[in-house]
Protein backbone atom coordinates (compact mmCIF):
# COMPACT_ATOMS: atom_id res chain seq x y z
CA UNK A 1 0.00 0.00 0.00
CA UNK A 2 1.12 3.07 -0.85
CA UNK A 3 2.15 6.09 1.83
CA UNK A 4 -0.63 8.12 0.70
CA UNK A 5 -3.74 5.93 0.64
CA UNK A 6 -1.95 4.73 4.32
CA UNK A 7 -2.16 8.19 5.76
CA UNK A 8 -5.40 8.91 4.39
CA UNK A 9 -7.00 5.57 5.94
CA UNK A 10 -5.20 6.37 9.07
CA UNK A 11 -6.27 9.50 9.35
CA UNK A 12 -9.87 8.47 8.85
CA UNK A 13 -9.97 5.99 11.35
CA UNK A 14 -8.85 8.72 13.76
CA UNK A 15 -10.96 10.89 12.86
CA UNK A 16 -13.66 8.44 13.07
CA UNK A 17 -12.66 7.84 16.79
CA UNK A 18 -13.06 11.13 17.40
CA UNK A 19 -16.00 11.77 16.78
CA UNK A 20 -17.00 8.52 18.21
CA UNK A 21 -15.34 9.78 21.80
CA UNK A 22 -17.32 13.51 21.26
CA UNK A 23 -20.64 10.94 20.57
CA UNK A 24 -20.44 9.22 24.06
CA UNK A 25 -19.20 12.42 26.00
CA UNK A 26 -22.70 14.56 24.47
CA UNK A 27 -24.57 11.23 24.76
CA UNK A 28 -23.75 10.99 28.90
CA UNK A 29 -24.09 15.04 29.42
CA UNK A 30 -27.31 16.01 28.14
CA UNK A 31 -29.90 15.51 31.19
CA UNK A 32 -32.90 16.22 29.48
CA UNK A 33 -32.85 12.96 26.79
CA UNK A 34 -35.09 10.11 27.65
CA UNK A 35 -33.38 6.94 29.40
CA UNK A 36 -33.93 4.71 26.66
CA UNK A 37 -32.21 7.01 24.10
CA UNK A 38 -29.26 8.12 26.14
CA UNK A 39 -28.81 4.18 26.63
CA UNK A 40 -29.16 3.52 23.13
CA UNK A 41 -26.29 6.09 22.18
CA UNK A 42 -24.39 5.24 25.28
CA UNK A 43 -23.82 1.75 23.37
CA UNK A 44 -23.97 3.13 19.90
CA UNK A 45 -20.96 5.09 20.40
CA UNK A 46 -19.22 2.52 22.63
CA UNK A 47 -19.62 0.35 19.93
CA UNK A 48 -18.67 2.91 17.71
CA UNK A 49 -15.19 3.10 19.54
CA UNK A 50 -14.52 -0.28 19.60
CA UNK A 51 -15.07 -0.45 15.87
CA UNK A 52 -12.63 2.68 15.12
CA UNK A 53 -10.25 1.06 17.78
CA UNK A 54 -9.84 -1.84 16.02
CA UNK A 55 -9.42 -0.23 12.58
CA UNK A 56 -6.76 1.83 13.80
CA UNK A 57 -4.54 -0.87 15.53
CA UNK A 58 -5.43 -2.78 12.03
CA UNK A 59 -3.38 0.18 10.02
CA UNK A 60 -0.66 -0.19 12.02
CA UNK A 61 0.15 -3.69 12.52
CA UNK A 62 -0.68 -4.39 8.51
CA UNK A 63 2.43 -5.00 6.37
CA UNK A 64 4.57 -5.84 9.15
CA UNK A 65 6.30 -9.13 8.55
CA UNK A 66 6.33 -12.10 11.37
CA UNK A 67 3.60 -14.46 12.36
CA UNK A 68 3.31 -11.85 15.71
CA UNK A 69 1.81 -9.05 13.38
CA UNK A 70 -0.07 -11.35 11.22
CA UNK A 71 -1.98 -12.72 14.11
CA UNK A 72 -2.87 -9.11 15.43
CA UNK A 73 -3.88 -8.39 12.15
CA UNK A 74 -6.28 -11.27 12.34
CA UNK A 75 -7.36 -10.17 15.39
CA UNK A 76 -8.03 -6.64 14.87
CA UNK A 77 -9.86 -7.33 11.53
CA UNK A 78 -12.09 -9.82 13.19
CA UNK A 79 -13.13 -7.01 16.46
CA UNK A 80 -13.35 -4.58 13.83
CA UNK A 81 -15.52 -6.51 11.65
CA UNK A 82 -18.05 -7.50 14.76
CA UNK A 83 -18.48 -4.38 16.54
CA UNK A 84 -19.50 -3.21 13.20
CA UNK A 85 -22.07 -5.48 12.45
CA UNK A 86 -23.61 -4.95 16.38
CA UNK A 87 -24.39 -1.34 14.97
CA UNK A 88 -27.01 -3.09 12.62
CA UNK A 89 -29.46 -4.63 15.09
CA UNK A 90 -29.16 -2.14 17.76
CA UNK A 91 -30.84 0.27 14.99
CA UNK A 92 -32.90 -2.33 14.85
CA UNK A 93 -34.16 -2.43 18.13
CA UNK A 94 -33.43 1.27 18.69
CA UNK A 95 -36.11 2.01 15.87
CA UNK A 96 -38.63 -0.05 17.63
CA UNK A 97 -37.93 1.49 20.75
CA UNK A 98 -39.06 4.30 18.92
CA UNK A 99 -41.85 3.22 17.56
CA UNK A 100 -43.08 2.13 20.55
CA UNK A 101 -42.80 -1.37 20.07
CA UNK A 102 -41.48 -3.80 22.06
CA UNK A 103 -38.56 -6.16 20.44
CA UNK A 104 -39.34 -9.07 21.73
CA UNK A 105 -42.56 -9.39 19.51
CA UNK A 106 -40.51 -7.81 16.50
CA UNK A 107 -40.20 -10.22 13.29
CA UNK A 108 -37.91 -7.17 12.49
CA UNK A 109 -35.89 -7.95 15.61
CA UNK A 110 -35.51 -11.71 15.04
CA UNK A 111 -34.86 -11.30 10.77
CA UNK A 112 -32.20 -9.13 12.01
CA UNK A 113 -30.70 -10.80 15.01
CA UNK A 114 -30.69 -14.32 12.37
CA UNK A 115 -28.93 -12.20 9.94
CA UNK A 116 -26.00 -10.96 12.75
CA UNK A 117 -25.47 -14.30 13.87
CA UNK A 118 -25.23 -15.72 10.35
CA UNK A 119 -22.40 -12.79 9.46
CA UNK A 120 -21.02 -13.70 12.63
CA UNK A 121 -20.76 -17.31 11.94
CA UNK A 122 -18.83 -16.41 8.34
CA UNK A 123 -16.92 -14.00 10.21
CA UNK A 124 -15.40 -17.28 12.41
CA UNK A 125 -14.59 -19.25 9.24
CA UNK A 126 -13.11 -16.55 7.99
CA UNK A 127 -10.36 -17.00 10.93
CA UNK A 128 -9.73 -20.15 9.60
CA UNK A 129 -9.99 -20.23 5.57
CA UNK A 130 -8.84 -18.36 2.99
CA UNK A 131 -12.19 -17.79 0.92
CA UNK A 132 -13.33 -14.52 1.83
CA UNK A 133 -10.30 -12.45 2.91
CA UNK A 134 -6.76 -13.56 4.10
CA UNK A 135 -3.01 -12.46 4.99
CA UNK A 136 -0.09 -13.55 3.37
CA UNK A 137 3.16 -14.67 4.66
CA UNK A 138 4.21 -10.91 4.36
CA UNK A 139 1.24 -9.77 6.60
CA UNK A 140 -0.43 -8.29 2.99
CA UNK A 141 -4.60 -8.31 3.46
CA UNK A 142 -6.29 -10.08 0.22
CA UNK A 143 -10.06 -10.37 -0.26
CA UNK A 144 -10.73 -14.01 -0.92
CA UNK A 145 -12.89 -15.48 -4.00
CA UNK A 146 -15.99 -15.03 -1.51
CA UNK A 147 -15.17 -11.69 -0.35
CA UNK A 148 -19.03 -10.47 -1.01
CA UNK A 149 -20.96 -13.44 0.85
CA UNK A 150 -19.46 -11.50 3.76
CA UNK A 151 -21.00 -8.39 2.92
CA UNK A 152 -24.48 -10.26 2.25
CA UNK A 153 -25.91 -9.51 6.02
CA UNK A 154 -24.91 -6.81 6.39
CA UNK A 155 -26.79 -5.47 3.71
CA UNK A 156 -29.99 -7.31 4.22
CA UNK A 157 -29.49 -5.96 7.78
CA UNK A 158 -29.58 -2.32 6.52
CA UNK A 159 -32.48 -3.61 3.87
CA UNK A 160 -34.72 -4.68 7.36
CA UNK A 161 -34.09 -1.53 9.05
CA UNK A 162 -35.48 0.65 6.03
CA UNK A 163 -38.52 -1.41 5.81
CA UNK A 164 -39.11 -1.43 9.52
CA UNK A 165 -38.45 2.64 9.04
CA UNK A 166 -40.93 1.92 6.28
CA UNK A 167 -43.73 0.41 8.12
CA UNK A 168 -43.52 2.21 11.45
CA UNK A 169 -43.05 5.46 9.96
CA UNK A 170 -46.06 6.85 11.07
CA UNK A 171 -45.27 6.14 15.04
CA UNK A 172 -42.12 8.28 14.55
CA UNK A 173 -41.59 11.91 14.34
CA UNK A 174 -40.59 13.43 11.07
CA UNK A 175 -37.06 14.71 12.42
CA UNK A 176 -36.59 11.29 13.47
CA UNK A 177 -37.34 9.67 10.10
CA UNK A 178 -35.05 12.27 8.43
CA UNK A 179 -32.15 11.35 10.89
CA UNK A 180 -32.43 6.82 10.78
CA UNK A 181 -32.77 7.72 6.85
CA UNK A 182 -29.26 9.01 6.77
CA UNK A 183 -27.79 6.60 9.39
CA UNK A 184 -29.24 3.87 7.26
CA UNK A 185 -27.93 5.32 3.76
CA UNK A 186 -24.88 6.87 4.57
CA UNK A 187 -22.79 3.92 5.50
CA UNK A 188 -24.41 1.80 2.41
CA UNK A 189 -23.43 4.38 0.37
CA UNK A 190 -19.55 3.89 1.96
CA UNK A 191 -19.77 0.58 1.93
CA UNK A 192 -20.90 0.49 -1.94
CA UNK A 193 -17.91 2.87 -2.70
CA UNK A 194 -15.21 0.92 -0.50
CA UNK A 195 -16.31 -3.01 -2.69
CA UNK A 196 -15.28 -0.81 -5.69
CA UNK A 197 -12.02 1.27 -4.65
CA UNK A 198 -10.20 -1.20 -2.99
CA UNK A 199 -8.20 -0.09 -0.29
CA UNK A 200 -10.19 2.96 0.57
CA UNK A 201 -11.60 3.01 3.62
CA UNK A 202 -14.70 5.18 3.72
CA UNK A 203 -17.33 2.85 6.14
CA UNK A 204 -16.01 3.55 9.19
CA UNK A 205 -15.97 7.63 8.78
CA UNK A 206 -19.28 7.20 7.24
CA UNK A 207 -20.92 5.41 10.40
CA UNK A 208 -19.55 7.71 12.89
CA UNK A 209 -20.53 10.66 10.93
CA UNK A 210 -24.27 9.24 10.44
CA UNK A 211 -24.18 8.35 13.89
CA UNK A 212 -23.30 11.88 14.94
CA UNK A 213 -26.01 13.46 12.94
CA UNK A 214 -28.57 11.17 14.19
CA UNK A 215 -27.55 11.97 17.97
CA UNK A 216 -28.15 15.73 17.14
CA UNK A 217 -31.16 15.76 15.69
CA UNK A 218 -32.67 13.81 17.86
CA UNK A 219 -30.84 15.24 20.94
CA UNK A 220 -33.10 18.72 19.20
CA UNK A 221 -35.78 16.70 18.94
CA UNK A 222 -35.65 15.71 22.43
CA UNK A 223 -35.18 19.32 23.90
CA UNK A 224 -38.21 21.32 21.73
CA UNK A 225 -40.12 18.06 23.68
CA UNK A 226 -38.32 19.44 27.25
CA UNK A 227 -38.86 23.21 26.37
CA UNK A 228 -42.70 22.36 25.65
CA UNK A 229 -42.86 20.05 28.39
CA UNK A 230 -41.60 22.53 31.04
CA UNK A 231 -43.35 25.57 29.40
CA UNK A 232 -46.39 23.33 29.84
CA UNK A 233 -45.93 22.81 33.80
CA UNK A 234 -45.10 26.19 34.69
CA UNK A 235 -48.38 26.96 33.02
CA UNK A 236 -50.09 24.68 34.62
CA UNK A 237 -48.50 25.83 38.11
CA UNK A 238 -49.24 28.87 38.09
CA UNK A 239 -52.78 27.85 36.58
CA UNK A 240 -53.42 26.01 40.00
CA UNK A 241 -51.94 28.71 41.78
CA UNK A 242 -54.54 31.23 40.03
CA UNK A 243 -57.38 28.74 40.96
CA UNK A 244 -56.53 28.21 44.14
CA UNK A 245 -56.44 31.60 45.05
CA UNK A 246 -59.25 32.64 43.16
CA UNK A 247 -62.34 31.29 45.28
CA UNK A 248 -61.85 32.64 48.60
CA UNK A 249 -61.18 36.21 46.69
CA UNK A 250 -64.39 35.53 44.57
CA UNK A 251 -66.73 34.54 47.42
CA UNK A 252 -65.46 37.68 49.76
CA UNK A 253 -66.19 40.13 46.48
CA UNK A 254 -69.60 38.57 46.34
CA UNK A 255 -70.32 38.89 49.70
CA UNK A 256 -69.28 42.95 49.62
CA UNK A 257 -71.39 43.54 46.60
CA UNK A 258 -74.24 41.95 47.83
CA UNK A 259 -74.36 44.16 51.14
CA UNK A 260 -73.32 47.20 48.78
CA UNK A 261 -76.87 46.65 47.18
CA UNK A 262 -79.02 48.39 49.69
CA UNK A 263 -76.95 50.75 51.10
CA UNK A 264 -75.40 52.25 47.85
CA UNK A 265 -76.39 50.55 44.76
CA UNK A 266 -74.79 52.81 42.49
CA UNK A 267 -71.21 51.29 44.18
CA UNK A 268 -72.29 48.10 43.78
CA UNK A 269 -73.25 48.39 40.19
CA UNK A 270 -70.09 50.05 39.50
CA UNK A 271 -68.17 47.27 41.75
CA UNK A 272 -70.38 44.47 39.78
CA UNK A 273 -69.34 45.96 36.56
CA UNK A 274 -65.38 46.00 37.31
CA UNK A 275 -65.80 42.51 38.57
CA UNK A 276 -67.14 41.07 35.21
CA UNK A 277 -64.45 42.90 33.55
CA UNK A 278 -61.59 41.35 35.85
CA UNK A 279 -63.20 37.39 35.81
CA UNK A 280 -63.55 38.17 31.74
CA UNK A 281 -59.97 39.27 31.69
CA UNK A 282 -58.91 36.34 34.13
CA UNK A 283 -60.07 33.51 32.31
CA UNK A 284 -59.33 34.97 28.93
CA UNK A 285 -55.53 35.19 30.22
CA UNK A 286 -55.95 31.32 31.31
CA UNK A 287 -55.97 30.11 27.43
CA UNK A 288 -53.49 32.41 26.53
CA UNK A 289 -49.97 30.25 25.65
CA UNK A 290 -48.09 33.16 23.45
CA UNK A 291 -47.10 36.63 25.49
CA UNK A 292 -50.68 39.32 25.00
CA UNK A 293 -49.83 43.60 24.74
CA UNK A 294 -49.30 44.97 27.91
CA UNK A 295 -52.90 47.08 27.66
CA UNK A 296 -54.38 43.88 28.15
CA UNK A 297 -52.42 42.75 31.37
CA UNK A 298 -53.02 46.40 32.43
CA UNK A 299 -56.89 46.54 31.75
CA UNK A 300 -56.72 43.64 34.01
CA UNK A 301 -54.71 44.83 37.10
CA UNK A 302 -57.04 48.11 36.67
CA UNK A 303 -60.09 46.24 37.07
CA UNK A 304 -58.59 43.48 40.37
CA UNK A 305 -57.59 47.02 41.80
CA UNK A 306 -60.81 48.79 41.57
CA UNK A 307 -63.03 45.55 43.05
CA UNK A 308 -59.97 45.94 45.79
CA UNK A 309 -60.42 49.31 46.86
CA UNK A 310 -63.94 49.41 46.47
CA UNK A 311 -63.96 46.20 49.23
CA UNK A 312 -61.27 47.50 51.55
CA UNK A 313 -62.23 51.78 50.95
CA UNK A 314 -59.82 53.71 52.74
CA UNK A 315 -57.42 50.96 53.38
CA UNK A 316 -55.75 50.69 49.30
CA UNK A 317 -54.17 53.68 46.93
CA UNK A 318 -52.44 52.90 43.88
CA UNK A 319 -51.18 55.12 41.06
CA UNK A 320 -50.26 54.24 37.79
CA UNK A 321 -47.21 55.79 35.61
CA UNK A 322 -46.75 53.73 32.72
CA UNK A 323 -45.82 55.80 29.47
CA UNK A 324 -44.21 52.52 28.05
CA UNK A 325 -47.05 50.10 26.71
CA UNK A 326 -46.02 48.62 23.23
CA UNK A 327 -44.93 45.68 24.69
CA UNK A 328 -46.04 42.26 25.12
CA UNK A 329 -45.41 39.93 28.00
CA UNK A 330 -47.21 36.41 29.46
CA UNK A 331 -50.93 36.84 30.73
CA UNK A 332 -51.14 36.51 34.33
CA UNK A 333 -47.95 38.33 34.99
CA UNK A 334 -48.61 42.00 36.08
CA UNK A 335 -51.94 41.54 37.96
CA UNK A 336 -50.76 38.50 40.40
CA UNK A 337 -47.94 40.43 41.71
CA UNK A 338 -50.31 43.39 42.59
CA UNK A 339 -52.49 40.71 44.05
CA UNK A 340 -49.72 38.78 45.89
CA UNK A 341 -48.94 42.98 47.31
CA UNK A 342 -51.98 43.05 48.74
CA UNK A 343 -53.13 40.13 50.50
CA UNK A 344 -49.68 40.13 52.25
CA UNK A 345 -49.27 43.82 52.38
CA UNK A 346 -52.66 44.71 53.75
CA UNK A 347 -52.84 44.86 57.54
CA UNK A 348 -56.12 46.72 58.86
CA UNK A 349 -54.01 47.63 62.26
CA UNK A 350 -51.42 49.14 60.21
CA UNK A 351 -51.36 52.37 57.39
CA UNK A 352 -53.06 51.97 54.41
CA UNK A 353 -51.04 50.39 51.93
CA UNK A 354 -50.34 52.21 48.42
CA UNK A 355 -48.86 50.29 45.58
CA UNK A 356 -47.35 51.90 42.71
CA UNK A 357 -47.25 50.25 39.16
CA UNK A 358 -44.52 52.24 36.50
CA UNK A 359 -43.10 51.04 33.38
CA UNK A 360 -39.76 52.67 31.92
CA UNK A 361 -37.77 52.06 28.96
CA UNK A 362 -34.28 49.99 29.77
CA UNK A 363 -31.26 49.03 28.28
CA UNK A 364 -32.85 46.34 25.70
CA UNK A 365 -36.26 46.12 27.05
CA UNK A 366 -38.68 47.40 29.35
CA UNK A 367 -38.71 47.27 32.87
CA UNK A 368 -42.32 47.22 34.71
CA UNK A 369 -41.82 48.12 38.63
CA UNK A 370 -44.46 47.58 41.00
CA UNK A 371 -44.26 48.86 44.92
CA UNK A 372 -45.91 48.50 47.69
CA UNK A 373 -45.61 50.35 51.20
CA UNK A 374 -46.37 46.42 53.12
CA UNK A 375 -44.30 44.93 55.99
CA UNK A 376 -42.70 43.06 52.94
CA UNK A 377 -41.29 39.35 53.39
CA UNK A 378 -37.91 37.99 53.76
CA UNK A 379 -36.13 36.87 50.72
CA UNK A 380 -35.30 33.55 51.52
CA UNK A 381 -39.07 32.55 52.94
CA UNK A 382 -40.44 29.61 51.28
CA UNK A 383 -44.44 30.77 51.63
CA UNK A 384 -47.05 30.97 49.44
CA UNK A 385 -45.75 34.64 48.28
CA UNK A 386 -42.47 33.19 46.88
CA UNK A 387 -44.70 30.54 45.54
CA UNK A 388 -46.89 32.80 43.08
CA UNK A 389 -43.31 34.74 41.89
CA UNK A 390 -42.10 31.51 41.14
CA UNK A 391 -44.39 30.58 38.70
CA UNK A 392 -44.60 33.84 36.65
CA UNK A 393 -40.73 34.26 36.85
CA UNK A 394 -40.63 30.46 35.10
CA UNK A 395 -43.16 32.25 32.74
CA UNK A 396 -41.02 35.00 32.30
CA UNK A 397 -38.32 33.04 30.90
CA UNK A 398 -39.49 30.10 28.84
CA UNK A 399 -42.33 32.61 27.21
CA UNK A 400 -39.96 35.02 26.57
CA UNK A 401 -36.89 35.37 27.90
CA UNK A 402 -37.81 37.61 30.50
CA UNK A 403 -36.79 38.24 34.52
CA UNK A 404 -38.04 38.99 37.99
CA UNK A 405 -36.34 40.28 40.58
CA UNK A 406 -37.89 40.73 44.28
CA UNK A 407 -36.04 43.61 46.38
CA UNK A 408 -36.79 44.84 50.01
CA UNK A 409 -37.10 48.73 50.32
CA UNK A 410 -35.02 50.85 52.66
CA UNK A 411 -38.25 52.61 53.81
CA UNK A 412 -40.46 49.47 54.33
CA UNK A 413 -42.10 47.08 51.49
CA UNK A 414 -41.31 45.31 48.41
CA UNK A 415 -40.43 46.14 45.08
CA UNK A 416 -40.80 43.89 42.35
CA UNK A 417 -39.03 44.52 38.94
CA UNK A 418 -40.08 42.22 35.93
CA UNK A 419 -38.10 42.99 32.95
CA UNK A 420 -39.11 41.73 29.09
CA UNK A 421 -36.41 41.51 26.62
CA UNK A 422 -36.79 43.84 23.06
CA UNK A 423 -36.61 41.10 21.00
CA UNK A 424 -40.34 39.83 22.61
CA UNK A 425 -41.98 42.49 21.20
CA UNK A 426 -41.92 41.26 17.86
Amino acid sequence: MNTYLYLTNFGIAVGALMISIFGLILSMAVQYSENGYKKYFVLLFGFLMAYSASNIAVWVVSEKPGYAYMLASYISLFFESLFSSLLLPLLTMFLLFCAGKSYKKSAAFYCAAALWFAYFVLLIITQFTDWIYYYNADNQYFRGPFYAVLLVPPVLLMAVNLITLFCYRKLIPVKQKRAFFIYIIVPLVCMVVQMFFYGLLMTVLGSAVSALILLLIILFDQLDKYVKQTRENANLRANTLMLQMRPHFVYNTLTSIFCMIEDNPVKAKEVTGNFTNYLRNNFTAIAQDKPIPFTKELEHTKAYLAVEQARFEGQIFFEFDTPVINFRLPALTLQPIVENAIKHGLDPELDPLYISVLTREAENGVEISVTDTGPGFGEIDNDEPHIALKNIRERLELMCGGTLTLTPREQGGTEVTVFIPEKAFK
